[in-house]
């Protein structure tokens, strides 16, 4: 019995204490030819709590390490469902300002984002050199970057946001629930929201997307529809995180 107590209490540490502030990063490797020697980080689900600016800055840290051409940011960078309960954005944005990449820094709004004041967040980041992609899209010499609205709290244009020539497209998505709208010209979409289900026992159980958790678990190639799901990196509802390390991911393409 005092075994078993013993357990339960270091399980329940590991989990509200320990894992949720571990930092990881995980890299993927996708054979595209059109985006081949192409590097990005993606990174989403921040969360960031008013006391976490320590938490911020090492994200933001990782993220240099990498020497990314482009750094792409999946949205719900604000913790909780009301002001308060988070980090101000005008900080979390200062903090962004400071990740560099060959090509910038985009991003797109997530559910926490729109329940906060989605027109601020956006200004924020604007305002500190992160271009939001807001059912639109920016075009390089060999790609482009394109981006949707939240699905929870806005209208996502799939259609709207994907440029017009035929450059090779990679599609930010707070939610992979976009997939279905989502045409086979998409090179790749990257997703967050689901946090793989936070608690992975030993795989995601209970995700908030009316597919289940068929995109809780990472890369997925649908029939020649390619799409990434990150763990994300903070926690929603409950503050635990257990066997579901919070990441960044660096893709690269060969």
């Amino acid at each position: 019995m005092k075994f078993i107590i013993l357990l339960l209490i270091c399980i329940i540490l590991w989990s509200t204490v320990i894992e949720p502030n571990i930092l990881t990063v995980k890299y993927l490797q996708i054979k595209d030819e059109q985006l081949k020697g192409l590097k990005i980080v993606f990174a989403s689900d921040f969360h960031i709590k008013p006391y976490e600016m320590y938490r911020l800055k090492r994200i933001v840290r990782a993220i240099n390490k990498q020497n990314a051409d482009a750094v792409l940011l999946g949205g719900d960078y604000v913790s909780g469902h009301k002001k308060g309960s988070s980090m101000t954005i005008d900080k979390i944005a200062n903090e962004f300002s400071f990740i560099h990449s060959k090509f910038g820094t985009y991003a797109v709004v997530g559910n926490h984002d729109g329940w906060q004041g989605k027109e601020e967040i956006m200004s924020e980041l604007e305002k500190h050199n992160i271009k939001v992609l807001f059912n639109n899209n920016v075009c390089f010499d060999k790609f482009c970057i394109a981006g949707v609205d939240d699905m929870q709290t806005g209208s996502p244009d799939v259609k709207q946001a994907l440029p017009l020539n035929d450059k090779p497209v990679i599609l930010l998505s707070h939610t992979p629930d976009i997939m279905p709208d989502v045409p086979h010209s998409v090179n790749l979409t990257l997703s967050g929201h689901l946090h793989g289900g936070q608690v992975r026992l030993p795989d995601a159980k209970i995700v908030p997307s009316k597919f289940g958790t068929k995109y809780a678990n990472g890369f997925l190639d649908e029939k020649g529809k390619k799409i990434y799901t990150t763990y994300g990196l903070g926690t929603s509802i409950l503050p635990i995180r257990f066997n579901c390390l919070p990441e960044i991911t660096v893709i690269t393409f060969d």
